[in-house]
């Protein structure tokens, strides 16, 4: 009797996380008997539902074959470990400077986690349960071993029937679009993971590459319905507000991105005085990774764009060796708040919800003459979004502390494409693409793109919640 083969599964995707918010990149694609993950990010918000988050996931973790990762910042990476730790077996493929940056992000990361805790455990009331770190030194490690670089524009293969090619999305360093061709039951099937699309003509990184026609295109939606100033407007305002902050004797405290963002503003600094406009202050990195990220930064200048390995040439010191002194030690960061100098103070993370950057803001908040410049995205309840918020006082590492210091919010320097870009890169592919489903994005900012995306001739645009699928 012959041998009866069950029907092969149409591939869809659900969407776990980034649904409707800007953190906790991860959508679950099932296809060609394969389950995969496209990115597998922490969430970033309230302390309480965060936590919960990320510990726990949705799936049952053995049930993943592979990931394929678009680039590493944390919430788009930062819970590799945990997923390891639960059970996961399997590849993560990425880009080579994907790897390098992923190594510095994720060992980072632990260790912040397991400070952290620390920390909260010597002021937790008797009788309290212990904080716990989400992944340690040794789940990195064993999620390190597990990565497979591969460059731009090189096929490969997961299983029989999954062909997956990065592009360069130029967004940080090694970040990458993700095109998978699909072997379905009704024929090949197109499915493209923008991850997070690149700002063009921003310094030091190559412009995104176009995007393909498919059958689904997954795209954030960060900056829907905004318009980013430009690059040289935004750093002659960088420029002043560090220039009227040393005026009045204060501090510049900058929350920054130790991948990407950091190096953007130490760049930006460095031309500044450079050229002049801005006097040789002292100038501050407070984050040990934020300095071994400078260091993959300048081992893949295969990701520079031309002007920047011109101006490498002529400049080596063009990431700031000159002006810059990078903070390794705790006890240096400790004095940091005792200096007593108009200065600028760089330290992660970019959403001030970890890492040493909570304590300089302690310092420098009930002060009128200190600058808190905010230069990205601020997600939902996260302490930088309180800053930007202006509250009367914020609470940092278990204290109330009062916002005296000026808040100045530097968008322009986001290395996220902005609604015109969007629209510019998107919209040739309205009428050659059935779907589209905007993740990462604020609901508002998500309908602001739907409504451009349609106003361009994109018939099926959705923005799902947790848990919704959809066909490819």
């Amino acid at each position: 009797m012959a041998k009866v083969t069950e029907p092969q599964p149409e591939p869809q995707v659900t969407f776990w996380g980034a649904a409707q918010t800007v953190t906790g990149s991860m959508h679950r694609l099932d296809a060609a008997g394969k389950t995969l993950l496209l990115d597998c990010g922490l969430f970033q918000g309230k302390r309480a539902e965060s936590y919960a988050r990320n510990r726990d996931f949705p799936f049952r973790t053995r049930d993943i074959d592979a990931v394929v990762l678009s680039h590493a910042h944390v919430d788009h990476c930062g819970n590799l470990p945990n997923l390891v730790r639960k059970g996961f077996a399997g590849p993560i493929y990425c880009t080579p400077a994907t790897r390098a940056l992923a190594a510095v992000m994720l060992g980072d990361a632990a260790k912040i986690q397991e400070e952290d805790a620390n920390y909260l455990n010597q002021k937790r009331d008797r009788g309290d349960a212990k904080v716990q770190p989400l992944y340690d030194a040794r789940d990195v490690y064993r999620t390190l071993t597990k990565m497979q670089a591969v460059p731009y524009g090189k096929p490969f293969h997961i299983g029989k029937g999954i062909e997956v090619t990065f592009a360069d999305a130029g967004h940080l360093l090694g970040s990458a679009t993700v095109h998978l061709r699909i072997d379905g039951p009704a024929g090949a099937r197109r499915v493209t993971f923008t991850g997070d699309i690149g700002r063009p003509g921003l310094p030091i990184l190559r412009d995104p590459e176009p995007i393909p026609p498919c059958d689904l295109l997954i795209t954030e939606s960060t900056y829907g319905g905004h318009t980013h100033e430009h690059v040289d407007e935004t750093a002659d305002k960088l420029g002043a507000v560090v220039r009227q902050t040393v005026e009045r004797g204060g501090r510049v405290v900058i929350p920054a991105f130790a991948v990407g963002r950091t190096q953007t503003v130490v760049y930006f600094l460095h031309q500044l005085i450079s050229a002049g406009k801005l006097p040789a202050l002292p100038i501050f990195v407070d984050s040990p990774m934020a300095s071994r990220a400078t260091e993959v930064f300048r081992a893949h200048t295969e990701c520079f764009d031309d002007e920047t390995l011109a101006l490498l040439g002529a400049h080596p010191d063009l990431f700031g060796e000159k002006h810059v002194r990078y903070v390794e030690t705790v006890n240096e960061s400790v004095k940091l708040n005792r200096f007593d100098r108009p200065c600028v103070i760089i330290s992660a993370s970019g959403m001030c919800e970890a890492g040493r950057v909570q304590h300089h803001l302690k310092h420098a908040l009930g002060d009128a003459r200190n600058t808190i410049l905010i230069a990205g995205y601020q997600a939902a309840d996260t302490l930088g979004r309180r800053l930007v918020e202006r509250r009367p006082e914020v609470r940092i590492l278990g204290r109330l502390c009062p916002l005296k210091a000026e808040v100045v919010v530097l968008n322009g320097l986001s290395s996220h494409a902005d609604h015109p870009d969007l629209l510019r890169m998107l919209g040739p592919l309205a009428g050659s693409t059935a779907r589209v489903r905007l993740v990462h994005g604020d609901p508002e900012r998500a309908a602001k793109l739907a409504e451009g995306l349609k106003g361009v001739g994109f018939a099926d645009v959705e923005i799902p919640v947790r848990g919704d699928v959809v066909p490819v």
